[in-house]
């Protein structure tokens, strides 16, 4: 007989998730209580490999296909995928009953430190202070590291997450954006975990009434 006490979700957190547009085709599967299984291509290899992290670092099996028109720019292919998965994280979680909630941690890599604090409060809230003091594009076909901001802002804006992610120190550009991902993949796994069956909001709710315009606050839960 097995003595494991802890929490199991009521069923499966998984959502599938597409975007079409004239500028972009995405389609996305997330599992949050996978394995960290991925499977990403964007055509930006630098930006897969930050998917990667998402998935292995937040425990979450996810499965992220985007065509886009990265002759052009990439930005358009990383704001949308960030649109999907945060719309397919939102769809998984539910109405979110017994999850944790709140998470907070900082990880390094080598030099640099990044600190990332995540509520599932249901209100769409980024704080991004990171600024990597190096050089300002990675890989092949070059990726632009500043385009990770429109990428969270994009996830939190869909998920109804508030996400503070501050650059603590750091010199690498790639250490930089890398921590800062593995960050907020760690802070997402923590506070997604089911602990029991319990509404964790006195107000009997995590749906949020959305940031209000020019503040980024909405209702307090």
């Amino acid at each position: 007989m097995s003595d494991d006490t802890t929490p199991k979700p009521s069923s499966q957190r998984t959502a599938t998730a597409e975007r079409n547009t004239k500028e972009t085709s995405i389609s996305v599967t997330v599992d949050l209580d996978g394995v960290g299984r991925t499977d990403c291509s964007t055509g930006l290899p630098f930006f897969d490999h930050m998917l990667d992290q998402i998935g292995r670092h937040g425990g979450m099996d996810l499965t992220l296909h985007a065509e886009g028109d990265v002759e052009i720019d990439a930005h358009h292919t990383v704001e949308d995928s960030g649109i999907i998965l945060g719309e397919a994280l939102r769809r998984a979680l539910g109405d979110k009953r017994g999850v944790r909630r709140f998470s907070s941690i900082r990880v390094p890599l080598d030099e640099a430190v990044v600190e990332a604090v995540l509520d599932l409060s249901g209100r769409p809230y980024l704080h991004y202070e990171i600024d990597p003091p190096g050089e300002k594009i990675l890989g092949d076909p070059p990726f632009d590291p500043q385009l990770m901001e429109e990428f969270w802002r994009a996830f939190v804006m869909s998920s109804g997450v508030t996400l503070h992610l501050t650059l603590v120190r750091g010199r690498n550009t790639h250490h930089i954006i890398e921590a800062s991902v593995k960050a907020a993949a760690r802070a997402l796994r923590d506070a997604v975990r089911v602990e029991g069956t319990e509404m964790p909001s006195t107000k009997g709710t995590l749906s949020g009434s959305g940031p209000e315009p020019g503040t980024g606050t909405g209702t307090a839960t």
